[in-house]
């Protein structure tokens, strides 16, 4: 498969863990993955995402939140969605679009102190790394 595979996440806002998947899927993918991120109902990019990858070395600063396109949805290889909103209101997609559901914890609705928030932050950033490595892996084994 010489193609990019194409990743959209999907999540209410856009603003803080389809925003990392995106950010962490084009930097774990080296080139051979096309990232995209979306919401529902899309508001802004969280700072706390930003200083969370930032601490990963990946720079998500110049990603914006945009909302759920079923055009582009219906383009992509794999659309994952990473809350429950999401997957309750993505619409069917054709049978040769993979669809997964990972049900992450929104660390936008964090209370406490900066560095109490930017932790829930780094909680939800790891967890998505490990999902989108195993996903890379998937993915690589299929190609090969």
């Amino acid at each position: 498969m010489g193609d990019r595979i194409k990743l959209l996440f999907v999540c209410t806002g856009n603003s803080a863990r389809s925003q990392m998947a995106e950010g962490f899927a084009r930097h774990l993918g080296q080139g051979r993955i096309e990232a995209h991120s979306a919401g529902m109902e899309p508001s802004r990019l969280n700072p706390f995402a930003v200083a969370a990858m930032r601490e990963k070395g990946i720079d998500i600063s110049g990603q914006q939140s945009k909302a759920f396109d079923e055009d582009l949805a219906r383009r992509m290889d794999v659309v994952v969605t990473v809350c429950g909103n999401a997957d309750e209101r993505c619409p069917v997609l054709p049978p040769e679009v993979q669809k997964l559901h990972w049900p992450l914890e929104d660390p936008s609705v964090a209370k406490g102190t900066d560095a109490e928030i930017l932790a829930t932050f780094r909680k939800s950033r790891d967890e998505i790394e490990t999902r989108i490595l195993e996903l890379t892996r998937h993915l690589g084994s299929i190609e090969d």
